[in-house]
């Protein structure tokens, strides 16, 4: 009895020892035998794919991914970025919504170029890699059929406050036209702090209005500047410190509206005059075929652009906007609704304070994509419809907004809304010494124009149900034309 167990342990012994070998034979096999990672083979097919958009000359990223000896000088930068998932930049809850053009890598892709970078970044073959991503200079839709520049150069003095300047472009178009696509395009980063383009229709001459002599229109607008919760500083649209405040943009009275010469009852505007933004990191995609922006004939194009000033450096921009005619049939227009409240209040020296807006869709619509807007003290928001039946679902949720990086969420497939949604817009401010990038904790801050000031806004982009333009093939093609440029 004693042998057989001895007999059996030794047998366990030795098939233990034996396993303990294969295990380590396979841990040295494992390690000895790791995948090689290339440039060339490995990562470039990522970084072309997800990177490039914006890592490429002329764009907003600070230097340039298309070859490998871009590349190379800034793979431990790389690196550290895309594990903390800060490269390629996406702010959006991933357990909310799902977007086209989410950036964000795989764990799988970003395994890879970490293993890359920790074998030394090696190339590989040259002839591996694949063919550099063609883009179109300049701009992110591709070649435009049409340029709208501003007619000269706009000089920025190098010292004062921010400054909004307007430029009106016209289109010459001799019919309405039908954009696919449509970008906003800086002349100079530096200064230009965001873009918008707005349609200018021609004006009816209606001969019932009312005329008035020259005196009676300043006297009009004396009434109307004392009467808003707005005025005039300089070149920006900035509130009274004194005007009333509501942070819960929910339960303003809407009458409040009206007495205080403010637009967007219930914090919506859905004029259909809006035709594209720009601002920092923002990349902007032609719409689905079939949904335009309709730009009627004898139209104008508004530049409204926000300069921010380069301390001791005088600066000059001449921006453009570029668009992309319909070349089949045009179905439905896209529509704009910023969910605001600029009665907004923000006490000094305070964080975590929440600033809510809402506005109801009127009509049966669907949903294209979603924006916040805020500026420096911004630090979330989150954008949620309550249907009619009282369900409520999140539409987006941005816990990190960044004033630095403002992205456009567009939707993978359009949403479908049932009027009389409500849609529920918060923001959360840090009014703080916390933020460091906070000009003035010891202030409250109201809503305006300047960075220093505040916004808080939630752009819906949408189409109309009940709306079917169903211009034939034929014509959405005629306004093509011959591409020209200004």
């Amino acid at each position: 009895m004693r042998n057989r167990f001895n007999t059996a342990a030794i047998i366990i012994a030795l098939s233990a020892v034996a396993l303990l070998n294969i295990g380590t034979s396979k841990a040295f096999e494992t390690k000895t035998t790791a995948k090689k990672v290339t440039f060339s083979k490995d990562v470039a097919p990522i970084i072309y794919k997800s990177c490039a958009e914006c890592h490429r000359a002329g764009e907003a990223a600070p230097m340039s991914l298309l070859s490998y000896k871009d590349v190379r000088p800034w793979a431990k930068a790389i690196r550290e970025k895309i594990v903390k998932r800060e490269m390629p930049h996406w702010d959006a809850d991933p357990n909310f919504g799902k977007f086209s053009n989410d950036a964000r890598l795989t764990q799988a892709q970003i395994d890879t170029i970490v293993s890359w970078i920790d074998q030394g970044a090696p190339e590989g073959n040259p002839k591996d890699t694949p063919p550099v991503p063609k883009f179109t200079e300049g701009w992110a839709i591709g070649k435009p059929d049409l340029i709208l520049s501003m007619k000269d150069e706009f000089t920025l003095e190098a010292s004062g406050p921010d400054e909004y300047q307007y430029f009106e472009i016209p289109t010459g178009f001799t019919e309405d036209k039908y954009i696919q696509a449509v970008e906003a395009r800086p002349g100079n980063r530096k200064i230009v702090h965001h873009i918008i383009a707005f349609i200018k229709a021609p004006q009816k001459e209606n001969p019932n209005r009312p005329k008035f002599t020259r005196e009676e229109m300043a006297k009009l607008r004396a009434e109307a500047e004392k009467a808003s919760i707005q005025y005039q500083d300089g070149f920006l649209r900035r509130t009274k410190a004194d005007a009333p405040g509501y942070n819960d943009g929910c339960s303003i009275p809407q009458d409040e509206y009206r007495k205080r010469r403010v637009q967007g009852g219930e914090g919506g505007d859905a004029n259909n005059n809006w035709l594209v933004g720009y601002a920092p990191g923002n990349v902007v995609q032609p719409w689905e075929p079939g949904t335009v922006k309709k730009i009627p004939a004898g139209s104008s194009v508004i530049f409204q652009i926000h300069y921010s000033k380069v301390a001791g450096e005088v600066q000059k921009d001449r921006s453009s906007v570029g668009m992309i005619f319909a070349k089949g049939p045009a179905k439905k227009e896209v529509y704009m609704s910023g969910v605001s409240n600029p009665f907004m209040k923000l006490e000094p020296n305070k964080d975590n304070q929440r600033v809510s807006a809402c506005w109801t869709a009127d009509r049966d619509i669907h949903i294209i994509s979603l924006t916040p807007h805020m500026h420096v003290r911004g630090t979330a928001q989150r954008i949620e419809a309550i249907f009619p039946d009282g369900k409520s679902q999140i539409l987006l949720n941005v816990p990190t907004y960044s004033f630095a990086w403002q992205t456009t969420y567009l939707l993978t497939e359009p949403m479908q809304i049932p009027k009389g949604t409500k849609f529920l817009v918060t923001s959360v401010f840090d009014n703080s010494s916390k933020n460091k990038y906070n000009p003035a904790p010891d202030k409250a801050v109201r809503w305006g124009d300047p960075t220093y000031d505040e916004m808080m806004i939630g752009f819906i982009e949408y189409t109309v149900d009940s709306q079917t333009l169903n211009k034939p093939a034929k014509a959405a093609a005629a306004v093509s034309g011959s591409p020209t440029g200004q």
